[in-house]
């Protein structure tokens, strides 16, 4: 096989606008740091981080022929990620995130897309066949790659981010995988049962902010994994810390690590990324993950 990991869907632009702080006061004018943008979320954070952690690593998806699309098709080519795309009028998504000073955020995203759009699967399957593991960011094309993956006998993982257990866009996503990461921030108390319930997922991993993440395997006590505070990197941004956390887990779990172990190495990953400003601006590397894995207890 050619590729570790092929990711279906979730390449954008941010824009960040680091503000005094969250929620915002009620006036006409507030004085901000210069805005930045960059290249970002979900589906792009997964690849570069797997990339970064050694693994061979691709991306499909459909984004614009505007010049936010041209940077994405720029960098890739720079980075070595292969990529393939397909070309929408409606154009690139984007996202407009306010970060307060103790790096809590406010994401607004323009995923722009028409409901319901649908793009032809060869976008997709002759990388699937190629891939180890399938990772489906939850777009709504994305939705059509999940029975390829399944045919194809390829591990499927997703992220259902602030899924509230019951908006029904996300059930596809949630029952076709074997690994489901998903936030904790609104998921109800019966959220991650039903996912064991009525889904494939062999293990649930519900993400909880400063309060780490909780490892859910099917027919195991759940386990609490805490945040971990880096020497030296204090937390300035937590955008990007969820896919950094799902891109180091999906790592050791390629290489046949236990759950247990996946989601040590994945709690370090999500920590160092929020010690930077801005989106997957300096995840961690194989090299960084290995030094302080060895050093924390």
């Amino acid at each position: 096989m050619e590729l570790d990991v092929l990711v279906i869907g979730g390449v954008g632009i941010d824009t960040i606008v680091r503000v005094p702080s969250l929620p915002l006061a009620d006036v006409d004018t507030v004085p901000v740091e210069p805005i930045e943008t960059y290249l970002a979320h979900t589906g792009h954070g997964v690849v570069l981080g797997c990339h970064l952690l050694g693994l061979n690593a691709g991306l499909v998806d459909v984004i614009g022929d505007d010049p936010e699309g041209a940077r994405i098709r720029r960098t890739y080519d720079e980075l070595g990620i292969p990529l393939r795309v397909v070309l929408h009028p409606s154009g690139t998504r984007r996202s407009v995130n306010l970060v307060a000073p103790d790096g809590r955020r406010l994401s607004m995203y323009d995923g722009r897309h028409p409901a319901g759009l649908r793009v032809d699967p060869n976008l997709w399957r002759p990388l699937i066949r190629r891939a180890q593991h399938v990772h489906v960011s939850i777009m709504d094309f994305a939705r059509d790659a999940l029975g390829d993956a399944i045919a194809a006998d390829r591990s499927i993982s997703t992220d259902l981010h602030d899924w509230d257990g019951r908006n029904d866009h996300h059930k596809d996503f949630a029952t076709a995988s074997d690994i489901v990461f998903v936030s904790a921030a609104a998921l109800p108390p019966d959220g991650v049962d039903w996912i064991l319930a009525n889904g494939r997922a062999d293990v649930v991993v519900a993400l909880a902010g400063a309060d780490g993440s909780y490892l859910h395997v099917r027919g195991e006590p759940v386990e609490h994994f805490p945040a971990v505070d880096l020497p030296g990197r204090p937390i300035v941004d937590t955008n990007g810390a969820g896919d950094a956390y799902v891109a180091a887990f999906l790592a050791r779990y390629l290489d046949g690590a236990p759950w247990q172990e996946s989601a040590r190495a994945a709690t370090i990953a999500a920590s160092w990324a929020c010690t930077t400003p801005g989106t997957h601006t300096n995840l961690i590397t194989a090299e960084q993950l290995a030094l302080h894995t060895r050093s924390l207890p």
